[in-house]
This record gives structure tokens, C-alpha cells and sequence, in this order.
């Protein structure tokens, strides 16, 4: 199983129609193929400048693999998060077994 994490601050305020336009096509990633446990996160601690996460999980790498260039993510990806999205961390891992 691989867990892929992102979070991140969106370049427009807290309860904004741009913050809204964006979690609502982030939300949509969660009907792509093979997408698992798919979760929008909001940040409830001070200890990083991050606001927002997304998380889901895949069977293998090569479901990873073929979500990341599966046309609805890279269009969500170029459309979305290019614009709205001013800083980053991504985290990809696997259980420990």
C-alpha cells in the first residue's frame, strides 16, 4: 500500500470563492481509478504554514503511477494547482512492515 500526501497554502484567503473552486475540484481526484481512503485535510495546529491536505492511498506503484498521468489529474493539476496553490509539501510513502 502507498500513501500520497499533499499539503499545501492556496494563494487566496481562508473562505474565499477561489478556496472553494479549488477543494471542490481537489475533491473530485477522489473518483480517478484506483484512488483509495481519498481525504481533504484542514491544518488545526501552528507548527507548519500549511492550511490544507490531501491524502489517498494506492494497491502498488503502478497504480500511483497511472493516476499521476491519468487526464483528469494533470488537468487538475495545470488548471488548479498551479494557480491557486502557493506552497507545497509532498509526501509519498509505504507502511513499514
Amino acid at each position: 500500500m502507498l500513501t500520497h500526501s499533499v499539503f499545501f497554502k492556496l494563494r487566496f484567503p481562508k473562505g474565499s470563492s477561489e478556496e472553494a473552486t479549488f477543494l471542490s475540484a481537489a475533491a473530485r481526484l477522489s473518483t480517478l481509478p484506483r484512488v483509495i481512503n481519498f481525504a481533504t485535510l484542514k491544518q488545526t495546529s501552528t507548527k507548519n504554514d500549511f492550511d490544507y491536505g490531501l491524502t489517498m492511498e494506492f494497491e502498488n506503484q503502478e497504480d500511483y503511477d497511472g493516476y499521476n498521468i491519468h487526464s483528469e489529474h494533470v488537468n487538475f493539476v495545470n488548471t488548479y494547482w498551479e494557480a491557486y496553490v502557493e506552497k507545497f509539501m509532498e509526501i509519498d510513502y509505504e507502511v513499514i512492515e
